[in-house]
């Protein structure tokens, strides 16, 4: 009686969180429809049904506000992903790509593949910022194992501290050939210029976050050390290769399209283990899901605020992934306590 019992609670919040699911991503289509429904230009879905707008209604639909939709859903989705997969590598709930120096060298990345070859198509300067930002992040776990004793709030120091050395050089070298307003839209997350044509980058982001769902068991056994992974037959050095490679390559498609995005790896994936634990497993598709819709909420308020111009979402996303960490930081504690 007692097994049935405990089978029947586990079954009850399995429904229980499938149906959390479902309700998160009727959120997620509202955002959608409301994101396509703004913008600069007027537009209306019963445009679409006919009459003299409904040809420059579709273009305006198919060229601008989809394709902008989807970027951002895509890059909320896929940068939410690399944060929780990089939390379950470092084994600590404070690093992120943008904490770990990830984004500053993916930027680095792309100005030296501006300076050496201006031409080289955006494949080619993705591809280039990818191997920046790998070796980054690789310079990133090599400092920490040379600090021998280590709180939860010293490794992401050491990545910020890591990355704002990389960002002065990089801005010292942009100064230097004067490309310092194209450093800056690199370094902002700005959606507002995101056309048909121009996002497409993306779909290879969200392919590696799918690519990790596949591979969640063996990470969240990553998660636990590299002893207990070799226990397992699992080899801990290969996962933490592909693992950083994949978040290398999410945080290199996204800077190379929009820009950087502060705190969205962070955020997100702490809201969701405080809900749900460590396991990668029933994490993902909630972690996916979320980031959509906090990229997307933080991108409609920056077009509401002063409309019909709007706020970089890049600074919106800062403002409010701040405020929402010091709350995260405060459970977290309160939880401890």
């Amino acid at each position: 009686q007692g097994v049935s019992s405990a089978a029947s609670d586990v079954y009850k919040r399995q429904i229980k969180g499938w149906a959390g699911l479902a309700a998160l991503l009727l959120l997620l289509l509202g955002l959608c429809a409301a994101s396509i429904s703004l913008g600069a230009g007027s537009f209306s879905f019963a445009a679409l049904t006919g009459g003299p707008d409904a040809e420059r209604a579709w273009r305006l639909l198919l060229v601008s506000r989809v394709p902008r939709t989807l970027a951002l859903l895509l890059a909320g989705m896929s940068l939410a992903v690399a944060g929780l997969i990089m939390q379950m590598l470092v084994r600590n709930r404070y690093v992120e790509p943008t904490t770990a120096g990830t984004v500053e060298s993916a930027t680095l990345g792309i100005l030296v593949v501006t300076l050496l070859a201006p031409d080289t198509p955006v494949i080619g300067k993705m591809l280039t910022a990818t191997g920046f930002a790998l070796a980054g992040t690789l310079l990133f776990l090599a400092l920490l194992r040379r600090v021998p004793l280590r709180t939860p709030f010293i490794v992401p120091l050491i990545g910020l501290i890591l990355g704002g050395v990389i960002h002065a050089v990089t801005t010292f070298v942009a100064y230097r050939y004067d490309l310092l307003q194209s450093l800056h839209a690199w370094t902002t997350g700005d959606f507002s210029g995101v056309l048909r044509g121009r996002y497409e980058l993306l779909w290879i982001g969200f392919g590696l976050a799918a690519a990790a769902y596949l591979a969640a068991d063996r990470y969240t056994v990553a998660g636990m050390g590299r002893e207990f992974a070799a226990n397992l037959g699992l080899n801990h050095a290969r996962l933490t290769l592909m693992g950083l490679l994949i978040v290398s390559a999410i945080s290199a498609v996204v800077v190379v399209t929009a820009g950087g995005i502060p705190f969205l790896g962070l955020i997100v994936p702490n809201a969701v283990s405080l809900l749900l634990g460590d396991n990668m497993r029933r994490s993902i598709p909630w972690v996916a899901v979320l980031g959509g819709v906090f990229v997307l909420a933080c991108d409609i308020i920056g077009r509401l605020v002063i409309h019909p111009y709007e706020i970089p979402l890049g600074t919106v996303v800062g403002v409010v992934g701040s405020i929402l960490f010091l709350c995260l930081l405060r459970s977290r504690r309160g939880r401890r306590g």
